[in-house]
């Protein structure tokens, strides 16, 4: 990529941060005229990735970045394929109509300028996402679309469904991005790499590798989440508390389709075996049925369309891991056409809410001559939906037909899952369509008219758009599906199918499809109580017990709290040497590393065997020590002399630093026992001391030990090389111990300095305490006393 090409792309990835910088701003000075000038920003993100077209569509990738930490080969950098090409034009013209609709939608609203910074700072999270080369930034974004859909979610957040919907979906998102993360850490520890593009040429090695299948169940558990695949797909439609351009923009075109992209991008390296083309297919067929059946049951029609879209990514992820010739091409039309269509249908609905007041369709009807417009762009999504030609969604339907069809009872399994759930959505579109425009007028909250420009425009774009790319479909191969297909395979691929039809099974199974949708729409009202008894029958759900999974999360924390945070330090103190003890000695006992038995040292002096016993002596003053005063003051005795020993061996330094301790210590602990009113004396039982002593012994133990299996070991001058040479030249300090606390470790100092004063303001706090308590009890005593005094007189 030239350079100038590249600096524009980077820029491109910065605009949406930067309109999400500037919307509060525009917004208090335009209101919710800002959608124009915010807009936008998504707009020039798409004119510039458009511009890659014909160069994707030759089958070129496009690579560039800069490295951001070299030495571990972690870069900033981007891959640019038919797949993440596609991606970044949904979502940049999407985007452009969702800030668009958002203006009308909610105007008004305090909270507007807000909206806009959330849905721009979602934008390029997404857009980084799918254009990610690098291991870590795909993580870095993965985890930031789960973090801005938080926020959009729970936008409304006055209301307590909408915080349950917003922290449900970052709990299953985010517990999916964990697993992503390990899967991607895996994969860097079989093939070396840390790069998509690199990746790609590395399938062999990683299937054949004995962490495949490890590798696997982590990608799928973060793809799964993401795309609401069964079991995890219950936070989709409850996400439907949001603003309905978040639903019409995050859990329609993006954000839900970004696990798709995951294991579109992983396909030609995890793909082709049988894991992959069993659980795939599995999982997405069985999403797939749910997914229909349950959106049959629902009245709302966000929530119609919100299970229709769970449907929808249970099929492109049975595409993705079928594995037949047609499938990459199925799920690449697929995924064009549900984009188109289902944004479309999610901003009617929003539309209708926006100017009737209700979402209810058994409370809607007639509304065809009071919003024309709405209802023309709602039939012509519905009409690509359905599958219908010539629109896109016909293309589709009819590619996902080829590749499903086969003689085996697992073609005629997945084949069937496809028509009944096609036949189901087909129902379900057309409902959304008709019934709330023709009939008779049914009286509304609101009287209904046409919205505004800025709410019909996106519908309309989207939807007419889903009729041209049907009526073009040569070139939108040539340009889009093809290339996209290609790099779902990891092989070239040329996408011919056209919106004529033409005899053929495809065509057969497309005409019972469109029979049984429509015996499914006029039975509507049977089938919807027929699914609602099904549920019913069936009690628990995914739902459920994702409350009962967080109720338990709680009870368990709060047990787990008390029993390691009782409120006493005597626990604490206990647990934390038992701790040491145990990583001490554990390991010494498990290796067998004991050290050898230290021999006596014939070179010992009389003054330095004077010291050692001068140690001796205030440990066992100590341990023999009548009252706390005088432990503190023999337990001041032994530092000293450990100082001394310092000072003898060559080290004045720590010797000094010893003294100051010490001395600090001994009178710092006097001065709080005095002032804290202890007991002079250690009043407990035999019972309690002996646990105590056998845990300071086991500690003492393991440190002598420790450090004697470390001086028994062959010294290495390395570091003492090291600070001797480079002392002088990078530091320019003759003291080698000086420069090595104030410039080697620096920071290991200035921690040092802050845990000192630290403590020394935990101490002072405890001290003002109990003067304060002291205090108010002497000011509560003398009123008592004077009314006594008063009272006798």
């Amino acid at each position: 990529m030239q350079s100038g090409m590249m600096a524009m792309t980077f820029v491109a990835f910065c605009l949406p941060f930067a309109g999400a910088l500037a919307a509060p701003l525009l917004t208090r000075l335009l209101g919710s005229r800002a959608a124009l000038p915010l807009s936008l920003f998504p707009l020039a993100i798409f004119v510039h990735f458009a511009q890659l077209l014909p160069e994707i569509g030759r089958g070129e990738i496009v690579t560039g970045g800069y490295m951001w930490v070299p030495h571990y080969n972690v870069s900033f950098s981007w891959l640019i394929d038919g797949l993440s090409l596609t991606f970044l034009l949904l979502i940049s013209g999407i985007g452009a109509l969702i800030v668009l609709y958002s203006g009308a939608y909610l105007k008004g609203h305090p909270h507007q300028g807000r909206f806009f910074s959330f849905i721009l700072m979602f934008m390029g999270a997404m857009l980084g996402l799918v254009a990610s080369d690098s291991f870590l930034m795909l993580f870095v974004f993965w985890e930031l679309t789960s973090i801005t859909s938080f926020l959009l979610i729970g936008f409304d957040h006055a209301r307590e469904a909408s915080r349950r919907a917003a922290l449900q979906a970052l709990v299953v998102t985010g517990g999916g991005g964990l697993m992503l993360l390990a899967g991607l850490l895996v994969i860097w520890d079989v093939t070396g790499v840390t790069q998509l593009s690199l990746l790609l040429s590395f399938g062999p090695e990683v299937r054949a590798s004995p962490f495949y299948v490890a590798i696997l169940v982590l990608v799928l558990g973060g793809a799964f989440t993401k795309s609401a695949q069964f079991p995890f797909h219950f936070w989709l439609p409850n996400a439907m508390e949001a603003p309905t351009p978040v639903s019409a923009y995050l859990h329609s075109a993006t954000m839900v389709k970004a696990g798709v992209y995951l294991l579109m991008r992983l396909n030609p390296v995890l793909g082709g075996t049988t894991p992959w083309e069993t659980i795939l297919p599995a999982f997405g067929g069985l999403t797939l049925l749910v997914g229909a059946v349950l959106s049959i049951r629902q009245t709302d029609l966000k929530l119609m369309l919100a299970y229709t879209t769970v449907a929808s990514l249970g099929l492109l992820v049975m595409l993705t891991g079928f594995g037949s010739e047609h499938a990459a091409a199925a799920a690449a039309l697929y995924l064009v056409a549900h984009s188109l269509f289902k944004g479309a249908l999610f901003m009617v609905a929003g539309l209708v809410d926006h100017e009737t007041g209700t979402r209810d369709i058994t409370r809607l009807g007639g509304l065809g001559r009071a919003m024309p417009l709405t209802f023309a762009a709602a039939l012509l999504a519905a009409l690509s939906m359905g599958g219908l030609p010539p629109f896109f969604g016909f293309l589709a339907k009819e590619e996902v037909y080829v590749a499903l069809s086969g003689g085996s009872l697992r073609s005629m399994a997945f084949m069937l899952a496809a028509v009944i759930g096609n036949a189901l959505m087909f129902a379900v579109a057309f409902a959304i369509a008709l019934k709330p425009f023709l009939g008779p007028r049914v009286a509304t909250p609101k009287a209904p008219h046409e919205g505004p420009a800025l709410l019909w425009l996106g519908p309309m774009l989207l939807a007419v758009c889903g009729l041209a790319a049907g009526l073009i479909s040569a070139e939108v191969h040539a340009l889009v599906t093809s290339p996209l297909a290609s790099a779902i395979a990891g092989q070239p691929q040329v996408v011919t199918v056209s919106a004529m039809p033409h005899v053929s099974l495809a065509l057969l199974l497309s005409a019972v499809t469109i029979v049984l949708g429509v015996a499914f729409f006029l039975l509507l009202d049977r089938a919807r109580l027929a699914a609602d008894r099904l549920v019913e029958d069936i009690g628990w759900g995914p739902d459920r017990g994702f409350d009962q999974f967080m109720a338990g999360l709680v009870r368990f924390s709060h047990r787990l709290t008390r029993l390691l945070q009782p409120g006493r330090m005597e626990v604490y103190l206990t647990i934390t040497f038992a701790v040491v003890a145990a990583a001490l000695l554990l390991p010494l006992a498990w290796y067998g590393e004991w050290p050898r038995l230290p021999i006596w040292p014939a070179d010992a002096q009389f003054h330095e065997l004077a010291v050692m016993a001068l140690a001796i002596a205030g440990v066992f003053g100590v341990l023999t020590a009548t009252n706390r005063l005088n432990a503190i003051l023999a337990l001041g005795i032994q530092g000293f002399a450990v100082a001394l020993l310092f000072l003898l061996f060559g080290a004045p330094d720590l010797s000094f630093t010893q003294f100051m301790v010490e001395t600090l210590s001994v009178v710092i602990l006097t001065l709080v026992m005095t002032r804290l009113h202890l007991q002079p004396r250690d009043a407990r039982p035999l019972s309690q001391k002996l646990p105590d002593a056998a845990l300071a012994i086991a500690c003492g133990l393991g440190f002598s030990l420790y450090l004697l299996k470390v001086t028994q070991g062959r010294f290495d001058p390395v570091l003492t090389e090291f600070f001797n040479l480079y002392s002088k030249a990078i530091a320019h300090g003759a003291n080698v111990v000086n420069v090595i606390i104030v410039d080697f470790r620096g920071t290991d100092t200035l921690g040092e300095i802050a845990v000192v004063m630290t403590t020394g303001l935990a101490i002072l706090s405890l001290i003002r305490i109990r003067k304060s308590v002291a205090g108010s009890a002497a000011t509560a005593t003398g009123p008592k006393k004077a009314t006594a005094g008063d009272t006798q007189r």
